[in-house]
């Protein structure tokens, strides 16, 4: 803050944005150095809107929740094969999430993969230090905001990431507080992609590898958030609204909750279910499916306890150099249904979309036709 008196000679106090986020960053401690610091109310960077406010705190609570399908015995029985390629097709094109159970990841791997993002948030700050960075170019790249300076307002959340396939980091070059977990997390995770992509593509009524065979499987990004408690979780939120640039996400949630989707114009909580990972379609699938498939918009509340942990992982190559370009399947459009988006590369896509930030636009409509 910074102290102005007007002509009269009235003292009031100016809210220097630019200012406020490069002392936030400098810390390089995150929002649970503010946490540790003992704060009592929030800096004004991670003040919403009073409008937004107003729209979070008298939200009303839906009637429905979205599906949830029980993967189990899926490539056993042709029946069941059958039944559930309709429900994860209903899913994606009506709601654009789903959470599957028995999905093939052991419940042990879950509950060590949150315990290890847990371990790496509540080190000693001076060595989570070294890997704060806003240089996306390195290995492993922990902050608080991605978009910090870009987007409209600060989400009470900090974050560690890093690309897991197709060329991950060495051991090595992993924290060490996560470092086994995360390597067996994320090849499990890219398992499982494989066997979603395939049950998608039949939803689309394509052949059950197209969108395997389009590499829409081959990047895999991962993304470890950390929702410390918040003092004053009604002015912020732990992630604004937004859609997500991949093919797929795979996330998962710890039983706090605060995951929401915005569906039939309200928000709907996505309450977590004990041993289920939540998905949903990302904006490239949207593309490529010409709007079959939704790519919705979902938000994180903040809330008064916590922390809340949470790992999303995104099939993309993300921001890794690309040239092969994706429009809508050719089997998807036709004269009645012309193609909707222009072809752009993955890194095109995503580059677009880290530049605005989660400024509550998708970057699906720079994409249109």
């Amino acid at each position: 803050m910074e102290v102005v008196a007007d002509a009269t000679g009235h003292v009031t106090s100016k809210f220097d944005r630019a200012r406020e986020l490069k002392a936030f960053d400098d810390t390089k401690a995150g929002v649970k150095g503010l946490i540790d610091a003992g704060v009592e109310k929030i800096p004004q960077i991670f003040v919403l809107p009073q409008d937004s406010i107003n729209e979070t705190c008298h939200a009303e609570k839906p009637s429905f929740s979205i599906p949830v399908i029980d993967l189990e015995g899926v490539g056993d029985d042709p029946r069941l094969h059958e039944e559930t390629v309709e429900k994860m097709r209903q899913a994606s094109e009506k709601w654009g999430f789903f959470q599957v159970v028995n999905h093939g990841i052991p419940v042990n791997v879950l509950e060590e993969m949150l315990h290890g993002v847990q371990r790496f948030n509540e080190q000693d700050t001076e060595v989570k230090k070294q890997f704060y960075t806003r240089d996306f170019s390195r290995k492993v790249v922990y902050n608080s905001n991605f978009d910090l300076y870009t987007s409209p307002v600060a989400n009470w959340r900090d974050s560690f990431f890093c690309f897991m396939a197709p060329n991950p980091p060495l051991p090595e070059e992993l924290p060490h507080p996560c470092r086994e977990i995360q390597i067996e997390y994320s090849r499990e995770v890219m398992s499982l992609g494989v066997r979603l992509f395939g049950l998608l593509s039949e939803a689309l009524g394509l052949e059950p590898s197209r969108l395997v065979d389009m590499d829409c499987s081959n990047g895999l990004t991962f993304v470890a958030h950390y929702y410390p408690a918040c003092p004053q979780p009604e002015l912020t939120l732990g992630a604004s609204k937004h859609t997500d640039d991949a093919f797929l996400t795979v996330l998962l949630q710890d039983q706090m909750g605060g995951l929401q989707a915005f569906l039939e114009d309200q928000w709907v909580d996505i309450s977590p279910v004990p041993g289920a990972l939540v998905i949903n379609i990302g904006d490239l699938l949207q593309l490529i499916s010409n709007d079959k498939f939704r790519s919705v918009e979902h938000r994180v509340l903040a809330n008064r306890e916590g922390p809340r942990m949470s790992v999303a992982c995104f099939f993309s190559t993300s921001l890794m150099p690309s040239s092969k370009r994706y429009g809508p399947i050719q089997e998807l459009v036709s004269q009645d249904n012309p193609p909707k988006y222009r072809e752009t590369t993955v890194h095109e896509y995503v580059s677009y979309s880290f530049s605005k930030g989660l400024d509550g636009v998708s970057p699906l409509l720079h994409f249109k036709i």
